[in-house]
């Protein structure tokens, strides 16, 4: 019994915190809020950030991010996910990466040029398990611009 007590518990404080937990999402982020930059300079080309949406009622997610020569970008691949519905009714958007907060904009790709060159940076990051967005019918691309 206590160790269930615990478990629930531990789930419960981890959904009242702000932000997604794992695949669950999350409402609105917290944390140290800077200008959003032009060009990004993160540690690594391609890792994990949390992603919200929807300011009026915010909805958080975690997403893989891609970085292309300094441009921020998330994919939800052929699946138009809750956080790219949301994006599609409102494009603006905070993320938080490495625990810092900013304000964005998520702008829906659909040029074929840009699809190409965040296509290459995306299968040559993710390795063999990344689905080449080139080969899909539909895809949900965003690029994280400053507002």
């Amino acid at each position: 019994m206590p160790v269930r007590w615990l478990s629930t518990a531990t789930l419960l404080a981890a959904l009242g915190c702000n932000g997604p937990f794992g695949l669950l999402p999350g409402g609105r982020l917290d944390g140290d809020t800077r200008p959003t930059p032009e060009r990004w300079d993160l540690a690594s080309d391609t890792g994990t950030m949390q992603l919200e949406t929807a300011p009026e009622e915010p909805y958080s997610v975690n997403v893989n991010y891609t970085l292309v020569k300094g441009a921020l970008y998330v994919n939800a691949g052929d699946t138009e996910t809750q956080w790219a519905k949301n994006i599609a009714a409102n494009p603006e958007v905070r993320v938080r990466v490495r625990g810092t907060l900013y304000s964005a904009r998520a702008n829906r790709v659909t040029d074929p040029d840009e699809v190409e060159r965040f296509a290459l940076a995306w299968t040559s990051l993710n390795g063999f398990w990344a689905r080449d967005p080139r080969k899909l019918d539909e895809v949900w691309i965003y690029h994280v611009v400053p507002r």
